[in-house]
């Protein structure tokens, strides 16, 4: 099995996750580049095509078959590629909201010229190079801002997470792991409609679970569904946003251990 964290997140996202199913599984949970222990990237461009490479290699080196993947966010959407890409190495798959941003958003991006997309992201790059990375004069400082993030969390979820995604500078304040500039997605790579062409292709049964309280937009009732031939299940939670596998990890891991035994 293999855990796909998402943006600005990294792998220890998963530990309560893994905890749960290492019993049933060898796990590998990467650190995506840019994020948690991974190096950053020269010139501040991460492409996603660029992480289900990562992926792919990994895997590849590995000699990993019949997979049981499961992504969240950025991580959701490579995993999504990746399974239509290879879809005879992957087994199950298990996607929480790795969709990308609601149709109707997408169509406002794309009323924007190449041209004006390309400028767009070139002025975003440049801000991101002057923006200091933020420093919190303590670790419960940064405990505080990490369940700013999501109220869901609780005392202990966020002082892990906290914990394994920040390091200490010398001065003795902290600042998180990633990349600031993994903030900002290059407009070229695959088109959105290209994208969803491919999910086509995916053959392993897919689960496909959301958040109530999140900004994810229902794939069923905006039509992303209709692009997968797959045996596909969806599943919302009440009471989560973004993260429901932190938000509601019981019911998640059941859901989970339901879908993997079907």
């Amino acid at each position: 099995m293999i855990l796909i964290h998402g943006g600005r997140d990294h792998c220890r996202n998963w530990d309560w996750v893994a905890e749960q199913l290492r019993d049933d599984y060898h796990i590998i949970a990467p650190d995506l580049r840019g994020h948690g222990d991974s190096q950053w990237m020269v010139g501040g461009a991460y492409n996603h095509i660029d992480y289900v490479y990562d992926i792919a290699q990994l895997l590849h080196q590995k000699e990993m078959r019949d997979i049981t993947v499961i992504g969240h966010s950025l991580g959701g959407s490579i995993s999504l590629l990746y399974t239509a890409l290879y879809p005879d190495w992957v087994k199950k798959l298990v996607v929480i909201e790795g969709m990308g941003p609601p149709p109707s958003m997408l169509k406002e991006r794309m009323k924007q010229t190449m041209d004006e997309r390309l400028h767009n992201w070139i002025a975003d790059l440049r801000k991101l190079s002057g923006r200091q990375v933020r420093r919190y004069a303590t670790l419960d400082e940064a405990v505080q801002r990490m369940q700013e993030e999501n109220p869901h969390l609780s005392q202990a979820q966020a002082f892990h997470l906290t914990v394994h995604g920040s390091n200490q500078n010398e001065d003795g304040t902290y600042s998180w792991k990633f990349d600031n500039y993994v903030r900002s997605f290059p407009p070229s790579g695959i088109a959105f409609e290209e994208t969803a062409k491919l999910y086509g292709r995916i053959t392993s049964p897919t689960l496909l679970i959301r958040g109530l309280e999140s900004w994810a937009s229902d794939p069923v009732a905006d039509g992303r569904t209709e692009r997968f031939n797959c045996d596909l299940e969806v599943e919302a939670f009440a009471d989560a946003g973004h993260w429901v596998q932190h938000d509601q990890l019981d019911g998640f891991v059941a859901r989970v251990r339901q879908f993997l035994a079907d």
